[in-house]
């Protein structure tokens, strides 16, 4: 199977007429000259010489692509056309729910965009306009309704710790966003840089981050959900930059916050197997290429089952599903 890989276009703020309480659009996408059509070939031409194996989709990210003007839009949409096919197999764009209407649907349509990402954020009212997002839950329900029936793929973008937001609203997020059924979920906790309103209330003491144990433990469980639910989670945390480290203010920021989400997964899932498992020596096995989720960063959840008495030993092995540990069995003991 070919591996799958992006040709990743930033596009700053500059197609959305909202200042949203957490956003400095240029530390977050590492970039503050808009991109060019010429840019865009330019990227297509240099992905082309690395390509090897990979099936490569062309992602407009960092700003809200249909809030550009129509002309700009799809300059940037025609110079990938002559790609298709023979490099990229579609085309992905995130925007806002209340930048979407038929209109824009039918040019996404003609210039062969297959994905479109909704930054929804949350699907609390209260918390939507705390932040000074400029749109409403049903803007993200009608949008997505629309999406969909264009037959693009669609994919939901949440944040987690919003001002004025909490653990069980970030978790009515996540099941209002699967009663929508997506295909994709992207999760980012909120960050606190300079220069936002989020940094005055921070400053203002309005405002209180939440913590990184606390985040972790949350993410795991919105993970969790949207696996359970059969939708595919892309991302976990931002990419990590230099430039956005040097803006960041407060917040539960870390390099590999991804990994350690889905470490607490693998925490968790094997806690529930080990209920009835006396303590002692345990072998457990799981998919190949995931020691470093189970073993946790620091060696973390080896010593937390250490603490409960269990020794762990780990196997890995093909065809067991992602983040699934399982307990040998007597069955399987022949060494």
């Amino acid at each position: 199977m070919s591996e799958h890989g992006n040709i990743s276009i930033f596009v700053p703020h500059i197609g959305c007429p909202h200042i949203c309480s957490f956003c400095d659009q240029r530390a977050i996408s590492g970039k503050t000259k808009a991109p060019s059509a010429q840019d865009v070939v330019n990227a297509c031409l240099e992905a082309k010489e690395k390509k090897g194996k990979k099936n490569l989709e062309l992602a407009f990210f960092g700003g809200s692509f249909t809030g550009l003007s129509r002309s700009y839009m799809t300059e940037l949409l025609g110079a990938a056309q002559p790609f298709l096919g023979n490099l990229i197999e579609g085309i992905r764009l995130s925007t806002r729910p209340d930048f979407i209407n038929e209109e824009i649907l039918t040019i996404l349509k003609m210039y062969h965009v297959t994905s479109i990402e909704l930054g929804s954020q949350s699907m609390c009212d209260d918390v939507l306009f705390a932040n000074l997002r400029g749109h409403s839950r049903e803007d993200t329900i009608k949008a997505s309704s629309l999406i969909k029936s264009f037959g693009f793929s669609l994919g939901l973008q949440m944040m987690t710790g919003l001002y004025m937001s909490d653990f069980e609203k970030d978790v009515k997020t996540a099941r209002e966003i699967i009663s929508i059924l997506p295909d994709t979920v992207r999760i980012y906790p909120t960050i606190t840089i300079k220069n936002t309103y989020l940094a005055e209330l921070y400053n203002s003491k309005r405002y209180a981050p939440q913590d990184l144990e606390e985040t972790v433990e949350l993410c795991s469980k919105l993970v969790t959900m949207f696996d359970n639910a059969g939708i595919r989670v892309i991302k976990v945390g931002l990419h990590p930059s230099l430039e956005l480290e040097e803006k960041i203010v407060a917040g539960p920021y870390h390099r590999a916050f991804g990994e350690l989400v889905m470490s607490r997964i693998m925490r968790q899932r094997l806690s529930e197997l080990l209920e009835n498992v006396p303590a002692g020596d345990v072998q457990v096995h799981i998919k190949k290429g995931e020691t470093s989720k189970l073993v946790g960063q620091k060696r973390s959840n080896i010593l937390y089952f250490n603490k409960l008495g269990y020794n762990i030993k780990i196997v890995e092995q093909e065809g067991i599903p992602p983040l699934s540990p399982q307990l040998q069995t007597h069955e399987e003991e022949h060494f």
